[in-house]
Parts: structure tokens; C-alpha cells; sequence
């Protein structure tokens, strides 16, 4: 079964590039030469520098090959998934341009001999009027520019430049989109996360907790492309933000702490108290040496564990991927013998944790991971995998809040779902 998905999937990405090739190389030029084997090989290669940089950075490749493949592969898959969206869009634009121009082109053959010219292509006389012909002879019969096109036919008026001229404005309109999607996409993740604010009303907190603040930020991805000056945007945006305490729910990094230490270094910098739960990411990148880490750094890692702060508990879950390790979330142990009456704010990385966080009546849960679909249409499918794509949501007695998260995983693009650092200001209903 996994290998017929295997090549299903491999047939999909290769029918997709081939239309992608077709419409943007071959239904632009004349005929085989230099454009259409520079469009394959641009297509070809830039898969072949995806696959690689996906691969270099599962497995661990030295950092200095991942840096140089993560760049140009991943802007390429987000690079190609707006060309394909671009190019099918133009295909309903297509048909529309051909009748307006073949419209102008019967115009233009309907108008006197002194009008504007009949564009070349449109009609050819079958031979020149004979010499001394007289005006009562009837006209030369004329012959469709296609040969077994009937006259005055769609086909009649059709003329294959014209047709090369359509196809090179879609591309190059699809073309230009795509680039500009993702150019800006980009920009926006560089320039680091804008600070979201969400009151939040709990039913069991203190009046003295009103205005209560927690900074949440996660899926910071700090790796071959983001690395210590985007961690240092991202720390003084939090402390600008001048939060009570700090919550980094999960995927801090995709690679290992000797390669991405010194990146993650500016998080000693957090004024606020800090604390940390894992993501699935963490694993992929050796969670307990990043736990280590984290905890050197001066966070505190809250491992299927629970601290009591003054107004309420603050708990914490391992993430789901952990389970392949023997490190799953343990609910029972970070809520089992907690007193009730208490508020409960929960960190946990993925959102589908939250029907757990119900059973152990957790007032708030805090997540991230789904990066709120990161490159549209992408929410669609992460709102199939999970309760929460992002915002704010009641599960009974139990609210989810999901964070988009501070970076991007793959390409460092964002498009339709901006980055955000959540400030969580806790309200008292008792106030």
C-alpha cells in the first residue's frame, strides 16, 4: 500500500512539472531549442536542490551543505506550488484572450480597404485581381489562413502568432504572480513576527490575575536558513512586550545543539520567566541534549510536569512524537493530583493534545504547530489534521488557543497566515 501511494504521489509531481514545463517553455517558443531545455533543466534542478535540502537536514549532512541547499530547494517548492497555482488560474483567463483578439481580428477583416490593415495571417488572397478586370466581376474567392478551415470560420481567423502571443502573457503573468507571492511571503517571515494580543476570560482565576501576561511564541524553527540574528528579533520583540512569564511551545529548532547552539543563544536574553515544552521537531534534532540546552539557557522545561505560580497552575506535556522515544505526553502525571479549584494554563505543542487537556479539566491550552497552514491553500489541509488551525477556540469547559508560530519550517515563506508572538492577557470573571 505505502509503495502504490509512493508512486501515485510520484506520478502527481511529475504529470504537475510536465504541465508546468508545457505551459511556461514549450506553448511559449516556436519550436525545440535553448528556452525549452533551460525550462527543463530549471524545473528538473530545482527539485533536485529540494529533495537535497530536505534530506541534508533529516540526516543530518554537515551544516555548511545544508546552508547551501536550504536556500535555493526550499524557495523552489514554494516557488513551484504558486507557479502551478498561477499557470491553472491562467487557464480560465486563456480562452477569454483568444476571443477578444480573434473578435478584433474579424473587426479588423469586415473594415473598407482604407481602414487599418487586416492583421498578416488573418486572410490570403488565392491569386491578385487580373489585369483590366472589370468592377462588375465578382471578387477572388479567398482561402482560410488554415488549410481545411471553412471561410469566416473561428479557425479561419485564428493565426498561430497570435496564439504564441497569448500563451507568452499568461506565463509571463503567472510567472510574475508566483515570484511576487513568494518574494513577499518572504519578506515577511524575515522581518521577524508581529505581536498578536488575545484576552482570554478563566472562570477560576483571581481577581488579583486580572491583566495577567503570557508571551506564547513557538515554532521559532531556528535552523540552516533562520538562525541567531532571527532568534535575537524574536527575543526582543517578546521582551518589548513586557510579558509576566514566557511560553515557547515547541519546535525551537530543526538541527542539533552543536550545529544551532550558538543560534539559540539570544534566549538567555528573555527577561520574563520562561518556559519550554518540546515539539515534534525536537525530536528530529535530539530532544534531550535540546532540553539540556534550553535549560543552560535559563528556561524551564516543563517535561509532563506542573509548577504552582501564585494564581494558578502551569503545566506541561512532552509532544506526541516523543512516543517513538518513550517520552509521549503523560497527562496524568502533569494533572493527576492537582487541586481543581485552581486555574489550569496547559503548554502543549500540537493542538489534537486538547481532548486530552479536556478529560483533565485544563481551563487553558496553549499550542502551535500547525503555523496556521503557512502557505495558503495550505490552512485547509492542516484544518483536516487538526481541531485548530489558529485562534482561539472553546473545547466545553476547555479553551485552545493556537499560535501560527514565529518562523516557518522549509521555506522561510509565509502566505495567508503571518507570524505572530501571542500576548495572552488572562482575564478574571470575578473582576
Amino acid at each position: 500500500m505505502v509503495i502504490v501511494f509512493a508512486l501515485l504521489a510520484l506520478g502527481v509531481l511529475v504529470g504537475a512539472n510536465w504541465y508546468l514545463w508545457r505551459r511556461l517553455f514549450r506553448d511559449t517558443t516556436r519550436g525545440a531549442g535553448f528556452a525549452r531545455r533551460a525550462g527543463a533543466a530549471l524545473i528538473a534542478g530545482g527539485w533536485a536542490l529540494a529533495v537535497g535540502a530536505i534530506v541534508a537536514e533529516r540526516a543530518g549532512a554537515p551544516f555548511w551543505l545544508q546552508q547551501v541547499l536550504a536556500w535555493p530547494g526550499f524557495l523552489w517548492l514554494a516557488l513551484s506550488v504558486y507557479l502551478l497555482l498561477a499557470v491553472v488560474a491562467g487557464e480560465v483567463v486563456r480562452p477569454l484572450l483568444r476571443r477578444l483578439l480573434e473578435r478584433r481580428a474579424h473587426a479588423s477583416a469586415a473594415a473598407p480597404a482604407d481602414a487599418e490593415p487586416v492583421p498578416a495571417g488573418a486572410v490570403v488572397s488565392r491569386a491578385p485581381a487580373a489585369e483590366g478586370a472589370r468592377a462588375s466581376d465578382p471578387a477572388p474567392e479567398r482561402e482560410p489562413a488554415h488549410p481545411g478551415a471553412e471561410p469566416g470560420s473561428a479557425l479561419a481567423v485564428a493565426d498561430p502568432s497570435r496564439r504564441l502571443f497569448v500563451s507568452r502573457v499568461v506565463a509571463g503573468a503567472a510567472a510574475a504572480a508566483a515570484v511576487g507571492t513568494v518574494g513577499y511571503g518572504t519578506y515577511g517571515v524575515l522581518r521577524g513576527p508581529r505581536v498578536k494580543r488575545v484576552t482570554v476570560p478563566l472562570a477560576k482565576l483571581p481577581r488579583a490575575a486580572h491583566g495577567y501576561r503570557i508571551a506564547v511564541v513557538s515554532d521559532i524553527h531556528l535552523g540552516p536558513i533562520l538562525g541567531r540574528g532571527f532568534a535575537q528579533q524574536v527575543v526582543d520583540t517578546i521582551n518589548s512586550t513586557q510579558p509576566d512569564i514566557v511560553a515557547v511551545v515547541g519546535d525551537l529548532v530543526d538541527g542539533s545543539v552543536k550545529n544551532l547552539g550558538p543560534a539559540a543563544a539570544p534566549l538567555r536574553q528573555l527577561r520574563a520567566p520562561s518556559y519550554f515544552v518540546t515539539g515534534n521537531h525536537e525530536y528530529y534534532s535530539g530532544a534531550e541534549q535540546w532540553v539540556e540546552e534550553v535549560r543552560r539557557l535559563g528556561l524551564r522545561p516543563l517535561e509532563n510536569a506542573r509548577t504552582e505560580l501564585p494564581y494558578f497552575d502551569l503545566a506541561g506535556v512532552n509532544d506526541i512524537a516523543g512516543e517513538s522515544e518513550g517520552q509521549g505526553p503523560d497527562f496524568g502525571r502533569a494533572l493527576g493530583d492537582r487541586d481543581t479549584a485552581r486555574a489550569c494554563v496547559l503548554l502543549a505543542h500540537q493542538p489534537v493534545q486538547i481532548h486530552e487537556a479536556v478529560r483533565h479539566h485544563v481551563d487553558l491550552q496553549l499550542s502551535g504547530h500547525t503555523h496556521g497552514g503557512q502557505l495558503w491553500p495550505g490552512n485547509f489541509v492542516a484544518a483536516a489534521a487538526n481541531p485548530t488551525v489558529a485562534g482561539l477556540e472553546r473545547y466545553g469547559d476547555t479553551q485552545l488557543y493556537v499560535s501560527r508560530g514565529a518562523g516557518a519550517w522549509g521555506p522561510p515563506t509565509r502566505v495567508g497566515a503571518p507570524s505572530d508572538i501571542t500576548v495572552i492577557e488572562l482575564a478574571s470573571t470575578r473582576a
